[in-house]
């Protein structure tokens, strides 16, 4: 099969769909991968890397996209859409429940669309999600705490405090993958910390790994109302698989907050868990909503690109793996947790909460495949 790797168009993307690594373990097996070139210099990765592993470089993205499967980080943008067609397998990070105009394409267009961050192992983990949920969680709390310095429009409260002063009140709402990296990354910097989450037991692991450092509520409109009302920096971390992340935090709150207070919504590309939260870039990463500064950028771990790249890699590849040796529709058959993560295929929605969200037909695949 051949397998083309784009240069993500995003801004300041940083990241790449594919590692020099990843090329040989196609290459190996028979497939040839196309790789745009410079796709891998965002991540520190020249094309002759790309080229000593079998790859072969292209010139241009129409070349890289005329491949079979394509495997990418993001979802692609309006000026890739012309790439989409009947019989390619997209496989990259979609977030389709709050893409419509998106969706609509890669139905119309025939295009069989594997979301990562819908494959779903057969116990619930999120596998392909995972390792940019910590990067993200993690991410979260430096840049919340950045965006706290009064010069960047936060009321000027240092997370771990020092002797004599109060530490900074961090509130992460979801306990999941991001909630626990952002926790792990706020305690180490000294912060107060409330968790909340709807688990009892997760509430009880947290409480096992961090003791007595954070605090765990169960997430509540009475809870969430008096915890982010005195937070200095709220961390949106909560994740419906699929489907849009409901509205916790409402402007009415945000108005609640003291000026200078920060959230980050790790959610945005669900559309978000706070009310006022809109997709910001890094290029202009910030903007302000009753004097709180928000801070939405959906890529965020695109900024980490040589930790975030690998690590992706680390985990896609199977699959990409699976579906180039396998051809998709016996990759599909035979791995629940690929046929999970296929969001779109022969002009059907074949995901229920991305067909919810935008009140489109469901398809079952199974039966589509068959």
């Amino acid at each position: 099969m051949k397998i083309g790797v784009p240069k993500e168009t995003k801004i300041r993307e940083y990241r790449v769909g594919m590692t020099p690594a990843g090329v040989r373990e196609l290459t190996r097996r028979g497939h040839e991968v196309l790789v745009e070139r410079g796709a891998g210099e965002g991540s520190g990765i020249g094309d002759q890397f790309y080229v000593e592993a079998g790859a072969r470089i292209v010139p241009t993205a129409a070349d890289a996209w005329a491949a079979e499967l394509v495997v990418k980080v993001k979802e692609p943008l309006e000026p890739e859409f012309a790439f989409l067609r009947e019989g390619l397998v997209l496989y990259t990070y979609l977030h389709l429940a709050a893409a419509p105009e998106l969706t609509r394409e890669l139905v119309r267009r025939r295009v069989t669309a594997v979301a990562y961050e819908t494959i779903r192992t057969p116990d619930g983990r999120l596998p392909l999600l995972r390792p940019m949920s910590e990067v993200a969680g993690r991410m979260a709390v430096q840049v919340g705490a950045s965006c706290l310095e009064r010069e960047r429009g936060g009321k000027g409260v240092l997370l771990g405090g020092v002797p004599g002063t109060r530490r900074g009140r961090v509130v992460i709402l979801g306990g999941g993958v991001v909630g626990r990296n952002a926790a792990t990354i706020a305690v180490g910097m000294g912060a107060q910390v409330t968790l909340l989450d709807i688990r009892a037991k997760t509430m009880e692991y947290l409480e096992d790994v961090f003791g007595s450092s954070i605090e765990t509520l169960y997430s509540n409109p009475y809870n969430i109302e008096e915890a982010v009302s005195r937070a200095d920096l709220v961390v949106g971390a909560v994740l419906v698989p699929g489907a849009v992340a409901p509205k916790l935090v409402t402007e009415g709150l945000i108005q609640r907050m003291e000026q200078g207070s920060v959230v980050v919504d790790v959610a945005v590309d669900q559309g978000g868990c706070i009310e006022t939260c809109r997709p910001t870039t890094h290029d202009q990463p910030t903007y302000e909503v009753h004097g709180v500064v928000h801070y939405c950028v959906p890529n965020m771990p695109g900024a980490v690109a040589q930790t975030s790249t690998w690590a992706l890699t680390n985990v896609t590849l199977e699959h990409a793996v699976r579906i180039a040796t396998l051809g998709f529709a016996r990759a599909a058959t035979e791995d629940s947790s690929l046929e999970a993560g296929v969001n779109t295929f022969a002009g059907a929605v074949t995901c229920g909460p991305v067909a919810d969200a935008h009140g489109l037909p469901y398809a079952e695949l199974k039966t589509l495949l068959s």
